[in-house]
């Protein structure tokens, strides 16, 4: 059902390239009639529904310039996103196809040329393409404005250099297009629904067509679990020879799963897996979130000792803090603590006598008439507030 559904939906897309993509390519080139579009069959690249599906097809336009009897068949691919335009344009681009100067990315053989700007990828067909090198930088001047520019993949980084065949690397985002692309039939198995994305590229090892593979998925557990999947489901490193699938060497670096097909023995499939490093970097330092709760006995000494060093600051601050004020009253008299004018006294009547304010004021005379008291009498009780 997934799949035909699938189907159905880039075929209805398809059919909308005309009118979706209007506009992206000139409707005229300087000394060549426009004859419209060209027929789907010059194209075959249309009827690859699923391979455009998954690198995010947007729109199709294009056109069939003539000049006498010459042609050029103009067709850009407008992606929804930069990487799925690199993606395809890995996917159409075929070995024979040397680097132009167009753009970085871009190539071009005698019958066709390929160029990458942003999300837009333009396929000119023609007869001896070299000889119309004004006309294709024409198109190219004209369209890249209209390309939305973003950050393209790295993965092929990450492919080793030594023994490749030029020009045999394939971005993938989708498992149909790597099973056209990976002769074990794997698409399904890698998870690309999980965030995974590949890229492969052709060795010569030993005078034989060796296939690597690398899958970059989001942790290296998801990687490991992949890696566990496909050992059960086919021949990987011999795990299951029973299977009927050919035999496949695989190995994992962190997030990245490399698998060599073509090889002949695990040496020889070593030779690339040993080559293929993670850029990532795992470190001690960095947080987890794995929390394991302690054993009732941690926590009562924990709970034991916390409470006895706090018990143990509040008898060291006290003692310092008193300390200090005894030795600076020794030192120092009546001129930081308990300054006379900065004194203030509160008396509770709490006895029988009278209160007499006076009586705290040693400077105040008697009040007529009143009889002193006495202020070291034992039912009189005074609270000192100092300031």
């Amino acid at each position: 059902m997934r799949r035909t559904t699938l189907l159905i939906t880039a075929l209805l897309c398809l059919a909308a390239f005309p009118a979706a993509a209007q506009g992206i390519q000139p409707t005229s080139l300087a000394g060549w009639s426009d004859a419209g579009m060209p027929p789907a069959a010059d194209f075959p690249e249309q009827s690859q529904t699923q391979v455009l599906a998954e690198y995010g097809f947007a729109s199709f336009d294009s056109h069939r310039f003539t000049r006498g009897a010459d042609t050029l068949e103009a067709a850009v691919y407008k992606l929804k996103d930069p990487s799925g335009a690199y993606g395809l344009y890995s996917f159409l681009r075929t070995p024979d196809m040397a680097h132009a100067d167009y753009t970085e990315h871009s190539s071009m053989s005698s019958e066709r040329a390929l160029v990458l700007f942003g999300n837009l990828v333009l396929d000119i067909r023609g007869t001896n393409l070299a000889k119309f090198e004004p006309e294709v930088k024409s198109l190219v001047a004209t369209i890249a404005p209209k390309a939305h520019e973003g950050p393209l993949p790295t993965l092929w980084e990450h492919l080793p250099q030594r023994d490749m065949i030029e020009r045999t690397d394939h971005y993938i985002l989708g498992p149909r297009t790597l099973d056209q692309l990976f002769p074990a039939g794997v698409g399904d198995s890698l998870g690309f629904s999980t965030g995974a994305e590949a890229e492969l590229a052709h060795y010569r090892l030993r005078g034989r067509d060796a296939t690597l593979l690398i899958a970059d998925f989001p942790t290296p557990q998801i990687a490991a679990q992949k890696l566990a999947d496909l050992q059960k489901k086919f021949n990987v490193n011999g795990s299951n020879s029973s299977s009927g699938s050919p035999v496949l060497y695989a190995g994992r670096s962190l997030t990245l799963l490399a698998i060599v097909s073509g090889a002949s023995t695990q040496a020889e499939a070593n030779h690339l897996l040993s080559q293929v490093q993670s850029g990532t970097e795992l470190t001690w330092d960095e947080p987890t979130f794995q929390f394991k709760e302690p054993t009732i006995e941690a926590m009562i000494v924990g709970t034991i000792v916390g409470a006895g060093t706090i018990c143990m600051f509040a008898l060291v601050a006290g003692v310092s803090f008193g300390g200090l004020r005894l030795v600076v009253k020794r030192l120092w008299p009546g001129k930081i603590f308990d300054r006379n004018n900065h004194l203030q006294v509160l008396q509770l009547g709490l006895g029988s006598k009278p209160i007499n304010s006076d009586d705290f004021y040693g400077y105040s005379a008697p009040t007529a008439g009143v009889k002193p008291v006495d202020k070291n009498l034992p039912d009189r009780v005074a609270l000192r507030i100092f300031r």
